[in-house]
């Protein structure tokens, strides 16, 4: 006889994914004690009952927290919750009480403070100061519900001036943007975050130019910025419009910075791009193309532009390659990923026509090269990477957009040396093959060693895409401080010991996404304004719509569309589709509206706060 689910089982299962959806969908900055003890009681009720840890310990550490979150615990109480929680670990029989008490010592070690302030004051430091997770979650905090439903609306100039507000880069981020917001949607409850970045893609699309707003009168100060990228032109935009006089040098010939230099035109077109950089351009900043800062002739020194100007704000970006260290990586036909990109976006010809590609990495800057290798001419194009597909840092997109160009990812394989000929030419990668291992703090599985051979993989050109390095040098010989390889800046903005001179972007936390460069950006502007004796505030006049009444039912979530892979491999034009009016409809009708409805602190104005 064959067992079928009971009515009971299935209802728990659904149950089950209910709670998952619940878990996904939970905003950043709840109280991390509650979440807990949240979590300890769902482990308990998983307990078979036939040993004491489990059944009695797990219990008591659950009163014990709760006595903590209810102001009635005491400082020695921290103490016994880790004897508790030790004593579970080593003495459990299943992996169910080992696991929950680890969770419970992790979390007394992670925010002791929080379990501290619920015992002396009665509250937790943890607090909801942005509860809708799609704003929590943008680091430029751009007012996502809002400008959905002015696309849902077809307002699609307003939405592009209510995201310009606090990101002056809307194009660039509708095709580019990792979109961090989607992680916790609460459309998640229902069945799968809302596509925010299709629908700023809409936005853009259908709104045609949209002017820069009136900028505040001139205060009289001159700001220096050290690089023309997303973060240097966003802080440029914002101090312009807050009545200060921007001056940006570009050591190349373009502006953009990795947004023009580090991602292929098929995935974002110079010309959008530049619709960007043109509103940006518009306030009245002015640029100095190919004028590197430095000691050398030609240069513009730092300390010409800390005596000429009020406050200078370094935003060089990561441009310097990273080797792998790998024997003969300096043999002919090894490239870098920032070579390649940089020569491609400068115009520069690359022929890869019958050549066999290898790509070493697993990040989107390699899934870029991989696609553009594709596009100019080779033959096969084959990824390796060390760990498993699944444990890629690149957008999943991405990887399923390379493999459907023709891409072949070798996963679970290290690069160990480049075979090369007489002439030091490429001619094979070989890679030792590795074992899934244990997982890191990262929560990727490592690779461990293989007792397995060597393979060999036969390829006339191989593209390092290992990261991004940072050249700081000469600014350490100039007094600034440097950490660890990169700036040393308080909260993204100014520099330890460096009285005028800001910092912020991929130099401060080195290599980051778009939006969180424009974010430093954004708060290095705010944080200039208040070091030269202002405080503007940006603030726009776009009303948002008053949410619709109505029923919310489970709806599949509509996803941008690309052009044939058989196609788009061909060439460098735009890969992605603009949304139908019908398709834009619908995505946005999905958006719950939690700036209105619910727990939300957008509901009482939508100024910017810095």
């Amino acid at each position: 006889m064959i067992d079928t689910k009971s009515e009971a089982q299935t209802t728990v299962e659904g149950l089950y994914r209910e709670l998952e959806r619940r878990i996904i969908a939970s905003p950043p900055g709840i109280c991390p004690v509650d979440l807990a003890l949240v979590f300890l009681r769902m482990c308990h009720a998983q307990t078979c009952g036939k040993c004491v840890p489990c059944r009695i310990g797990l219990g008591q550490l659950g009163t014990l927290l709760e006595q903590v979150l209810d102001g009635e615990g005491k400082m020695e109480d921290l103490t016994l919750i880790e004897k508790t929680a030790r004593t579970i670990m080593d003495t459990a029989d299943c992996a169910i009480g080992y696991t929950a008490a680890e969770m419970v010592i992790k979390g007394l070690e992670g925010f002791r403070d929080d379990y501290e302030e619920h015992i002396r004051h009665g509250k937790c430091l943890a607090s909801l100061k942005q509860p809708v997770p799609c704003v929590a979650l943008c680091p430029a905090k751009v007012d996502i519900p809002g400008y959905i439903a002015l696309v849902a609306e077809q307002r699609y100039q307003d939405a592009v001036r209510l995201i310009r507000k606090d990101n002056p880069f809307p194009t660039a981020c509708a095709f580019v943007c990792e979109h961090p917001c989607e992680a916790r949607c609460r459309r998640n409850m229902v069945d799968t975050s809302v596509n925010i970045r299709g629908l700023k893609l809409a936005a853009v699309d259908n709104a045609g130019k949209v002017p820069a707003p009136a900028c505040a009168p001139s205060t009289g100060k001159r700001i220096a910025i050290i690089g023309g990228g997303p973060s240097g032109l966003s802080a440029a935009y914002y101090l312009q419009l807050m009545g200060h006089q921007t001056t940006v040098y570009e050591m190349h010939r373009h502006l953009g910075g990795m947004l023009f230099y580090g991602i292929p035109s098929y995935r974002l077109p110079r010309k959008r791009l530049a619709e960007d950089i043109d509103v940006i351009l518009s306030t009245g900043v002015e640029v100095k193309l190919d004028t590197p800062v430095g000691d050398k002739e030609g240069q513009v020194s730092m300390n010409t532009l800390r005596e000429n100007y009020d406050a200078v704000y370094i935003s060089i970006g990561a441009h310097i390659d990273k080797k792998v260290g790998l024997e003969g990586e300096d043999a002919k036909g090894v490239i870098s990923a920032v070579e390649m990109l940089g020569t491609l976006a400068d115009g520069g010809k690359m022929d890869f026509t019958g050549k066999k590609v290898a790509v070493i990495g697993g990040g989107n800057v390699a899934m870029d090269v991989t696609r553009s290798a594709i596009r100019l001419g080779a033959q096969t194009v084959t990824v390796v990477y060390r760990r498993r597909q699944a444990d890629m840092t690149a957008l999943a997109e991405e990887v399923q957009s390379a493999v459907a160009e023709g891409a072949q990812i070798l996963e679970l394989h290290a690069p160990v040396r480049i075979q090369t000929n007489e002439q030091n030419q490429v001619t094979a990668l070989v890679a030792q093959p590795k074992l899934i291992g244990l997982i890191g703090k990262d929560g990727r599985p490592k690779p461990s060693r293989s007792k397995r051979e060597e393979v060999c993989l036969p390829c006339d050109v191989v593209i390092v895409a290992v990261g991004q390095g940072i050249e700081t040098n000469y600014f350490e010989e100039e007094g600034i401080k440097i950490k660890h390889g990169v700036i040393a800046a308080e909260n993204w903005s100014a520099v330890e010991d460096a009285k005028g001179v800001f910092a912020g972007g991929d130099c401060v936390t080195g290599p980051a996404t778009v939006i969180r460069a424009i974010a430093a950006g954004k708060v290095a502007a705010a944080n200039i304004d208040s070091y030269l004796g202002y405080n503007h505030v940006i603030s726009t006049d776009v009303s948002i719509p008053a949410p619709r009444v109505k029923d919310y039912f489970p709806c599949g979530r509509i996803n941008v569309r690309e052009r044939d892979a058989a196609e788009r491999k061909k060439d460098f034009e735009q890969v992605e589709c603009s949304l139908t009016w019908e398709e834009i409809h619908q995505e946005s009708g999905r958006c719950l509206r939690c700036d209105h409805f619910g727990f939300g602190v957008l509901k009482g104005g939508r100024e910017t706060k810095w």
